[in-house]
């Protein structure tokens, strides 16, 4: 088992994005992937619920059912799993294998519960927690979407508080970058990560 571990995170670092909902992960990653689309790329999950219109199988999501994700986890084939409203997620590791076969930099935007998962493989990723400026701001961030319902919202702040508890644990993440800027937020996530990026490019000017 452990050869096949060892192969599956052969190339570029992949890289674990964290943090609460509305300190505007997507946001950077919109902005990452679009400077250097030809760079990064994402793992695609699996989870046992059903496809939302207009998402493809593969693409958005590896829809698999409950039993065969189940005996996937049990055989040991994923980095991370958890359950959110009844329905199973997870990345496994021939989907970050897939990305990095590419040579690309295998992007996973995880919970707390992914992170301390993947601290007891031999992923070696860089670990990055974006956080919000404060729990005010963060709030206001979430109510202005005006997608959430009161209780729903409730739930988001106090997830979120808990995870900004979590990023501030000794030796959990490389880098933690409070988005109280956009650009500034942005400027310090491309810094983290120029390395790793100009050896992608190096590999791929060669190739």
């Amino acid at each position: 088992m452990r050869d096949a571990t060892t192969k599956a995170m052969a190339g570029p670092r992949p890289v674990v994005l964290s943090g609460p909902s509305g300190a505007g992960k997507s946001t950077l990653l919109k902005k990452l992937m679009k400077e250097y689309d030809s760079v990064f790329g994402f793992s695609v999950s699996h989870t046992t619920r059903n496809p939302r219109p207009g998402e493809e199988n593969g693409k958005d999501y590896h829809y698999v059912t409950r039993e065969v994700m189940q005996a996937r986890i049990d055989n040991g084939e994923f980095i991370e799993n958890a359950v959110f409203s009844g329905n199973m997620y997870g990345t496994s590791k021939a989907a970050v294998q897939d990305v990095q076969a590419k040579n690309l930099i295998c992007i996973l935007d995880i919970d707390m519960q992914g992170v301390r998962n993947i601290k007891r493989t031999d992923l070696s990723p860089i670990y990055i927690s974006i956080q919000p400026p404060s729990m005010a701001v963060l709030e206001k961030r979430l109510r202005d979407r005006k997608t959430e319902s009161e209780e729903s919202l409730q739930k988001r702040l106090h997830a979120a508080k808990v995870d900004m508890e979590f990023s501030k644990e000794p030796g959990m993440f490389d880098v933690i970058i409070i988005n109280e800027d956009l650009e500034d937020a942005y400027g310090k996530l491309k810094e983290t990560l120029i390395e790793e990026i100009n050896k992608v490019k190096k590999v791929g000017m060669s190739s």
